[in-house]
């Protein structure tokens, strides 16, 4: 099959999702849109090489592809962003066949479209490992932008979801540990289709109270220390909302549920810094719009770090999530 051939396939898996703002679509050099003229355009990239961020034997190229877009729609969510559109660069080794290719695509295009996210272009070339690539757009009035640096001294730390069941997904796909078949099947979902909190973060955004928000794609205690160091300010980490599926792994490995939650990493979880005499209105109304719990996790103070603090005691809390160069 022809380059020219392939990207026809391809364009038949991602062209129904196309907004109306898109002007040039995948064909032709670049695509083209017509930005909202009340809104900020926000701008990720995501890169997702086999035998690093995946491996086909604990996922299949379906998963990969769904796991490479959640990447880039969680980023435009931690920002209070629509998705809009995206762009996808494949690395293909030689003796790829075409139908592992539009599996791969279809991973993409599918929960893609759930988010309204349209695939308009990209790029494919010859590489040593399999490989995505994604640039995506999303919009977002100026005054709901968030970023990592406004928490503030005093604010609520919480998330938007329970922790660590992705980790103990790629433990059960590795054959690591052995549990029960409702938890092995938890754990694996969220493994291999995680979802994106796109829906909660513009919700979150729009509110006054909201100062600071990031994914947590690289676990809790790595991006929490992140945000902590934007901000200039200290965090303690007071409670951790463990999934169940991770506290079966865990305690079937002899790990520590909290440790070990605190280091997983593809989450896709958002990380909240909160007005704190807001936090309860606000986690109330949260968990009426979705269905779900926004987390407390914990305060932030003057100074700088984070810490753990239990049993009366506080500890400084390494980094002990993902980090592709430690």
């Amino acid at each position: 099959m022809t380059e020219d051939e392939l990207i026809e396939k391809l364009r038949a898996i991602v062209a129904p999702a196309a907004p109306g703002a898109l002007l040039v679509g995948i064909g032709d050099d670049a695509a083209v849109w017509q930005p909202s003229r009340s809104h900020r355009s926000v701008i990720t990239t995501d890169a997702l090489v086999e035998g690093v961020h995946f491996a086909r034997d604990t996922m299949d190229l379906y998963d990969a592809g769904w796991r490479a877009a959640v990447a880039s729609l969680s980023d435009l969510a931690a920002m209070g962003a629509r998705p809009v559109l995206a762009t996808v660069a494949l690395g293909v080794p030689l003796g790829t066949s075409v139908e592992e290719l539009l599996e791969l695509y279809r991973g993409i295009a599918a929960i893609s479209k759930e988010e309204g996210l349209a695939i308009v272009g990209g790029d494919l070339t010859r590489s040593p490992a399999l490989s995505v690539a994604m640039t995506a757009i999303g919009e977002v009035r100026a005054s709901n932008v968030k970023r990592r640096d406004g928490a503030r001294k005093g604010d609520i730390i919480a998330v938007t979801g329970e922790l660590g069941a992705s980790r103990a997904g790629l433990d059960v796909a590795r054959g690591a540990a052995t549990v029960a078949a409702a938890s092995a099947q938890e754990a694996l979902r969220a493994h291999r289709r995680p979802r994106a909190r796109v829906r909660e973060g513009r919700w979150l955004a729009a509110s006054a109270n909201v100062h600071a928000m990031m994914d947590c794609s690289d676990g809790l205690s790595t991006d929490l220390a992140r945000l902590c160091d934007a901000s200039g300010i200290r965090g303690i980490v007071e409670s951790v909302p463990v999934a169940d599926a991770a506290r079966v792994v865990a305690e079937t490995l002899g790990q520590d549920a909290i440790l070990y939650a605190l280091s997983g990493g593809e989450e896709y979880e958002l990380i909240v810094a909160v007005e704190h005499r807001a936090f309860a209105h606000l986690a109330a109304r949260f968990s009426a719009r979705f269905r779900t719990t926004l987390w407390r996790v914990g305060s932030l103070r003057e100074g700088m770090g984070v810490a753990e603090s239990r049993d009366g005691e506080e500890r400084p809390l390494s980094r002990s999530g993902w980090d592709h160069f430690r």
